[in-house]
């Protein structure tokens, strides 16, 4: 239903290109009189809204965790980085429809229950769409009403980042006041606007704490209590659990692998339907050789703790342990994220290893991967994967409220309990204990080599931990790069982004049944009963050239990250340009213009 309400939308209301900005004749000369009279209207109007701001990839956002055989221009930094003339994350299209359902709604709908609700749900997508302008621009202006193309406002400078911050608030207030609270996995509601609102306030609260942002009005304490306050009320009052069916060696994959999003968890997902031809590529994107070869760094499989709770990164040689000996009894999600030893895909009897010809790194991704005959058996293919994608979903809340209780040094136990520990529970981890977290900080996460040296004052460990279950909880779930931004860890970025480990030329078992899947070797190719063999410094490279750990050729390019300009991405020159001047570019970035 949703693919073909938005094509009649389409036809009603043509959706404007990228480069169309906001310069645009008011769109109320298109017959007023004949829209936005009823609810069908209204929800025609706003199902665009879904489908253009909702992140229909996630699962692909590169990071210092999860990298490609070519690293995006954020990773490799330095001279790579450049002011575009146009960008479509520049895009305010919709904020212009946006602001036109809210001025003209009011005047012309003949349901009053409808205009609330529509309005409710209009203002909860522009936070949305705001909240991810400041992420990546930090100042912009702020809009709320339509403008023509004589509009002196098309023209204007940046507003603060406390004011657009402010309007947003009130927007995602009035959206949690009045949309309904029923459930309704497909459609955003009043706890998917508490969830919204438990995210951008967690990310201006700690982005303002470690970036020293001293802005007129509030604090980084008000950000964080009200990240902390909408979703403790998710936590208390809301009608959702964790997916948790007591088989904690596989419930985490199977959340994200479900054909339908699981609506004791999801609070907001994206519908993908294969009869209806609406798809991601979840599943290519790890399967496929030309999709990128996916992998995760060895700085996030460190991170995983053992079943027992104890840290991996304790152990007597960790650092150059086999692949096989260094999964063993590791966190369960850690073999629900990657291809760890004895991977058996969904709806498959095959026990597979890592593909290096599909795995940058060896730490081979499955966590959105389908069974075979998912998608009339087409899943494989580029964009066939028909899995149901989380926008929220309660285990970020959990997350959201213990980051926010920490950082303001207002946790207790009973916040890790309700929270941290009950995602820990359904991977069958034991408990975070506070006094144990800061009484014992984790080395590795405190290191300038792994870890956010930046952390500091008595409830640093806790933090640690927090960062810790995040990084597992959330992975490929597109948060890790800002999460980084809001953090002030850029210097993440410039660690190390190895894979796997070898000892050298030789034969290696990584299924742990015994048989080499993997031969590497210098010279002359063996005689190996092994399925895959590389060549060393041909066709793989390692960091101390005969042994050592999988350098993917991309992380020689990296040039390094600009504290001083890469916290914020620059405003295209062209936008600039525009208004002669007036919209100000970004500390560090140089466009070639003078005004």
């Amino acid at each position: 239903m949703k693919k073909y309400l938005i094509a009649i939308i389409t036809i009603l209301f043509p959706v404007f290109s990228a480069c169309d900005m906001l310069d645009k004749t008011p769109l109320d000369t298109m017959s007023p009189d004949a829209f936005f009279k009823t609810e069908t209207d209204l929800q025609l109007f706003s199902n665009t809204f879904y489908n253009n701001l909702l992140d229909k990839s996630p699962f692909d956002e590169q990071s210092d965790q999860l990298i490609e055989d070519v690293l995006s221009d954020a990773l490799i930094g330095g001279t790579k980085r450049t002011v575009p003339k146009t960008s479509t994350a520049w895009d305010w299209v919709d904020l212009r429809k946006m602001n036109t359902l809210l001025e003209l709604a009011p005047e012309q709908c003949e349901d009053p229950a409808a205009l609330v609700k529509y309005t409710a749900l209009t203002r909860f997508f522009r936070a949305y769409f705001y909240y991810e302008k400041v992420k990546r621009y930090g100042d912009v202006p702020w809009y709320d009403k339509q403008l023509g193309s004589a509009d002196p406002d098309l023209y204007k400078p940046r507003d603060s980042r406390e004011l657009v911050m402010q309007n947003m608030i009130k927007d995602i207030d009035y959206a949690i006041e009045n949309l309904p609270s029923e459930p309704s996995v497909y459609r955003a509601n009043r706890w998917a606007a508490l969830a919204l609102k438990s995210r951008f306030c967690l990310f201006e609260g700690t982005y303002r704490k470690y970036h020293g942002l001293t802005l007129e009005g509030n604090g980084y304490e008000y950000y964080l209590n009200q990240a902390a306050e909408a979703a403790e009320e998710i936590l208390r009052d809301g009608p959702y659990k964790l997916y948790n069916t007591g088989d904690p060696e596989k419930d985490y994959l199977n959340l994200f692998t479900a054909e339908d999003a699981n609506t004791d968890e999801y609070i907001l997902a994206l519908k993908f339907d294969y009869g209806l031809a609406i798809h991601h590529n979840g599943t290519a994107y790890t399967i496929v050789e030309t999709q990128g070869c996916p992998g995760f760094t060895k700085k996030i499989i460190d991170s995983y703790l053992m079943k027992d709770g104890s840290r991996y990164t304790d152990r007597q040689g960790w650092a150059t342990m086999e692949f096989k000996d260094e999964m063993a009894d590791r966190d369960p999600r850690l073999a629900q994220t990657i291809r760890s030893t004895g991977y058996i895909r969904i709806g498959t009897s095959t026990v597979q290893a890592p593909d290096f010809t599909r795995c940058v790194t060896g730490y081979h991704p499955i966590k959105f991967t389908q069974e075979p005959s998912a998608s009339g058996g087409q899943v494989d293919r580029n964009d066939r994967s028909t899995n149901d994608l989380p926008v929220f979903r309660l285990g970020e809340v959990m997350l959201n409220y213990a980051e926010a209780k920490a950082e303001l040094g207002d946790i207790d136990q009973s916040d890790l309990d309700i929270s941290i520990n009950k995602l820990r529970d359904r991977a069958g981890m034991p408990d975070l204990v506070l006094s144990d977290a800061n009484g014992n900080a984790d080395w590795y996460l405190q290191s300038e080599e792994y870890g956010y040296p930046n952390v500091t004052g008595p409830d640093e460990g806790v933090i640690l931990e927090i960062r810790r279950e995040r990084t597992i909880e959330l992975a490929m779930e597109g948060f890790r790069y800002f999460d980084l931004m809001r953090w002030a860890a850029g210097d993440c970025i410039d660690q190390e982004m190895y894979g796997m480990y070898f000892d050298g030329p030789g034969e290696y078992d990584l299924t742990g049944d015994g048989k080499p899947d993997i031969c590497l070797y210098e010279g002359a190719k063996p005689a190996t009963e092994a399925s895959a063999s590389f060549q060393i410094g041909k066709e793989i490279f390692l960091s101390e050239g005969s042994r050592g750990y999988v350098t993917p050729a991309g992380t020689s390019q990296r040039q390094g990250f600009n504290p001083a300009r890469d916290y914020l991405y620059p405003i295209p020159s062209d936008e600039r340009s525009l208004t002669n001047g007036a919209l100000a570019q970004n500390p560090g970035w140089n466009d070639g213009l003078e005004f």
